[in-house]
């Protein structure tokens, strides 16, 4: 895991860095399960997590963001009553050129300047609008589901939103 700051990845420059067949030591994806709740279920409204900005969001962060909205809404709602699902993928590694620390490190880690780096996580890259995490409920549960994305959205660095449509594939 990176010692560096979220923040360091948070924008987005140059081309994605995605081909995992080419490179050794990529870490694992933390991202446990994309899908959780009913997942058979069908419900008539989804609320949406919709990014307002361009950027790159760690897998870690969307990890956490799943674990506060899923602990949230199965304690209030069941298990039965939602489907929530992570809408993006961290196909976008991470390079970290590696630093000494400690006592005389500063003589010794002057190093390379804009070096490539060594794969340190992944990072999801989303667009204005983009759906983060949606969650499928029925119109009872619309208010759990508002305050669980809260909890998520607070887990991610860009500026957000919450979205109320009604489910296209529910039954009329």
């Amino acid at each position: 895991m990176s010692r560096k700051p979220g923040r360091m990845y948070r924008y987005i420059t140059g081309p994605p860095y995605t081909r995992r067949e080419y490179m050794g030591g990529v870490p694992g994806l933390r991202i446990s399960q994309f899908v959780m709740g009913n997942k058979k279920g069908r419900f008539t409204h989804r609320v949406n997590l919709v990014v307002k900005e361009s950027c790159q969001i760690r897998h870690t962060a969307l990890e956490a963001a799943r674990v506060a909205a899923n602990r949230f809404i199965q304690k209030r709602a069941g298990g039965q009553n939602y489907r929530m699902q992570i809408r993006v993928y961290p196909h976008h590694v991470l390079r970290e050129n590696k630093q000494a620390t400690g006592a005389g490190a500063d003589r010794v880690s002057q190093g390379m300047r804009k070096s490539f780096g060594k794969p340190v996580g992944t990072a999801a890259r989303v667009r204005p609008g983009q759906e983060i995490i949606t969650i499928e409920v029925n119109e009872n549960n619309i208010e759990l589901a508002k305050k669980a994305l809260r909890k998520a959205g607070m887990k991610i660095a860009p500026p957000w939103t919450i979205t109320i449509e009604e489910n296209p594939t529910s039954p009329t």
